[in-house]
């Protein structure tokens, strides 16, 4: 009996990496028309690089780093997106109970973390930016689109939520285009599984790194139009006087977050797994129970245990 052409056309599977915002940013694709695949892709990072030009405090001309500058000396007038997204990060703020804050900068900078690997600050120095540390220092204002800070000193840091809002905005950009399956992911601590590949429906297969040992997979699960973001004091830290500082910031206190391991964090939208992922960490399992809305599922790992992956019910 001769075989019956079905009309199927296997998918073709594309893989392209970029830099922008200071990290990596990945999206495999699957489709089955190359150029427009290619073209999707294309159109994606053109994304990272128009919110790397808004969104980055090391660029001078960036709309984040004009209110940097300015929005000490009175009211800066922001584009409707940037607004929209900073007026987010004041929610954060609000509901972690002050554990993310995105007027975090003065505490990266003096701590080595911006452009740098860490350095060890005197207590002296931490006392001394403290007070210009805050979001209760921001001030926003909708019917104007205006932002202001109410003392000199004041820095906002895009590093809790840049990623994920970039990832969010790529995801998009390939829906517009017609696809419906991609893994994209920001420095492998922040992605978003579009769909399934077309070998695994249950979605992609990611895993959850041990935090003493990150070539060690400590759990695996399916992303299917979910996030995952993970915030780990093995991602940047430094050693000093015996002692591991994490990148992770307590902003209330102005030193690091004591915790180990990590925290990893699914939720529809990628910005809120990474924004969600530090507060969790800070403050611990026990307030990340309380917190946790019903759509994320939430996972402390801490490597060593017989059960090194606690998730949260």
């Amino acid at each position: 009996m001769p075989e019956i052409n079905s009309g199927l056309i296997e998918p073709m599977r594309l893989v392209e990496h970029g830099d922008a915002m200071g990290a990596t940013y990945t999206v495999i694709l699957y489709g089955q028309d190359q150029a427009a695949m290619a073209a999707a892709i294309d159109d994606a990072f053109a994304e990272v690089g128009r919110l790397d030009a808004l969104l980055s405090n090391y660029r001078a001309g960036s709309e984040w780093s004009a209110i940097n500058r300015s929005a000490a000396q009175g009211p800066v007038r922001l584009s409707a997106e940037l607004f929209q997204l900073l007026s987010t990060c004041m929610e954060y703020s609000q509901e972690s109970e002050g554990a993310f804050d995105i007027a975090v900068g003065p505490l990266m900078k003096l701590w080595g973390f911006y452009k740098g690997s860490g350095r060890l600050p005197n207590p002296a120095e931490v006392a001394a930016v403290l007070p210009n540390v805050g979001y209760q220092h921001i001030h926003l204002d909708a019917d104007a689109q205006t932002m202001w800070f109410d003392r000199t000193g004041v820095e906002l840091d895009p590093g809790g939520i840049g990623k994920g809002y970039a990832v969010d905005c790529m995801v998009d950009v390939l829906r517009r285009r017609g696809f419906q399956s991609a893994l994209v992911s920001g420095s492998d601590s922040t992605m978003f599984g579009m769909g399934a590949p077309p070998t695994e429906p249950k979605g992609w297969r990611v895993g959850i790194k041990d935090p003493r040992n990150p070539r060690r997979i400590v759990a695996e699960l399916f992303l299917n139009d979910m996030s995952m973001s993970t915030s780990g004091s093995y991602e940047k830290f430094f050693r000093a006087e015996g002692r591991t500082y994490t990148h992770i910031m307590d902003p209330r206190t102005g030193y690091p977050a004591p915790g180990s391991g990590s925290v990893s964090v699914i939720a529809p939208r990628t910005i809120d797994s990474e924004a969600w992922a530090k507060p969790y960490f800070i403050n611990g399992r026990k307030w990340a129970a309380e917190h946790r809305p019903k759509k994320f599922r939430v996972c402390f790992c801490d490597g060593v245990t017989e059960e090194p992956c606690a998730w949260l019910s």
